[in-house]
């Protein structure tokens, strides 16, 4: 679709487009920058399909969320950094606005055994969601190399034994397969190298901007797994596993299964769960500084490197490095599932739950996981024996 084609739009009218979406988006990242084509590129023709597909190849090697990144792009094609501020803020503040008042509702009425019940019923749920996407991303982005692979594997074994992630792991698989595919030649390899090296250094950055104390703990922490989330949101997943419960003790397990629950039932990107768990952890304030150090990361690795793309970003280099670290992290979200099942899967109705939530969304692609979500709910209000929550 050529340029010619497009309509014409004006930023209102995209940020009213991204505050629907990021309100009645239900489906993960996928699913999302799924509307996003449909609606922008093919029926209101406002975004260009080369446009569209630079986007999506940026949102795919930076680190960040992959819907979130998309969305921050497309505001930046025509309306430069105002355009995809705003678009980045509108498709992100609906679902930070419903998870901080679920996490009040959590903090209020957490105690009550009707609300322990349903969310014994939907974190179940979870990870049977969480192990059908994970074994999507499998084939979708592993395919047959043997070297991603071996990546992927050593990923999901290493997950598993230390119950954590290594940024360094991610890294470290990109600059191998970089290496294997295209050895770098001339001075394109060191711009690589700094390209690459800016997403640790920028996490630093922005992670160091509060004076707080523990609203610093939550700045400094979620703006490194902000700065390392690479492809669906899902995958910063065991990060924040390995950081909020094993490191931080802010958070135990059920809460933290608890808050991936809360990501799967409300619309937009799924990683505004970090505003739940900053919530959880801080209040209010805590809910703010964990979303903005999580998303801030993300706009600045989209926008600085946006017209530097433009130019060199079907570089096979910059494709191997992407395929190598998209390997580590959908091995580490395969680990995850383990790690997160072996605490979620507490009785035979929880393994039931997790299994048969697996089995329907084998068997139907297109069910939608807020409506398998609620009947998760559901049947933990009759099934969760009540007693042992009082």
């Amino acid at each position: 679709m050529s340029d010619v084609a497009q309509e014409r739009y004006t930023l209102w009218q995209l940020m009213a487009y991204f505050l629907r979406l990021g309100a009645l988006g239900f489906g993960g990242p996928v699913a999302l920058v799924g509307y996003m084509y449909r609606d922008l590129v093919e029926q209101r023709r406002w975004i260009s399909e080369a446009d569209y597909k630079e986007g999506m190849t940026l949102a795919q090697l930076m680190p960040g969320p992959l819907a979130a990144q998309l969305a921050i792009y497309l505001g930046y094609v025509h309306f430069k950094l105002r355009g995809a501020t705003l678009a980045g803020i509108a498709f992100v503040l609906p679902s930070f606005l419903m998870v901080v008042a679920i996490g009040a509702a959590y903090v209020a009425f957490g105690g009550i055994p009707w609300m322990q019940a349903v969310f014994y019923g939907v974190g179940a749920c979870v990870i049977g969601i969480i192990a059908m996407s994970a074994y999507k991303l499998t084939n979708k982005s592993i395919g047959s190399d043997k070297l991603l692979w071996a990546i992927y594997l050593v990923s999901a074994v290493l997950t598993v034994v230390t119950q954590s992630e290594s940024v360094f792991l991610f890294l470290g698989a990109g600059v191998l397969v970089w290496l294997v595919r295209a050895r770098p030649k001339g001075s394109f390899g060191g711009r690589l190298n700094g390209f690459a090296a800016s997403a640790p250094v920028a996490g630093l950055f922005i992670a160091g901007t509060t004076d707080w104390h523990l609203l610093g703990q939550i700045g400094a922490f979620f703006a490194y797994a902000g700065s390392f989330v690479f492809g669906s949101g899902l995958a910063i997943v065991p990060f924040l596993y390995s950081g909020v419960v094993t490191e931080h003790h802010w958070l135990n397990d059920r809460q933290f299964v608890d808050a991936v629950a809360v990501a799967m039932i409300t619309p937009g990107p799924v990683v505004i769960t970090t505003g739940f768990i900053g919530y959880l952890i801080a209040g209010f304030w805590g809910a703010v500084i964990a979303a903005l150090a999580t998303f801030v990361p993300c706009y600045v690795l989209t926008v600085l490197p946006a017209p530097w793309f433009k130019k060199h970003g079907k570089h096979p280099g910059i494709v191997a490095f992407v395929d190598g670290v998209t390997a580590a992290a959908v091995g580490a979200l395969a680990g995850a599932v383990i790690v997160i099942a072996q605490r979620s899967i507490t009785d035979g109705v929880t393994a039931a739950l997790a299994v048969i939530t697996a089995a329907l969304l084998w068997r139907y692609k297109k069910l939608p996981e807020p409506l398998i979500v609620l009947v998760a709910a559901l049947a933990g209000l009759l099934l969760c024996p009540l007693a042992a929550h009082t």
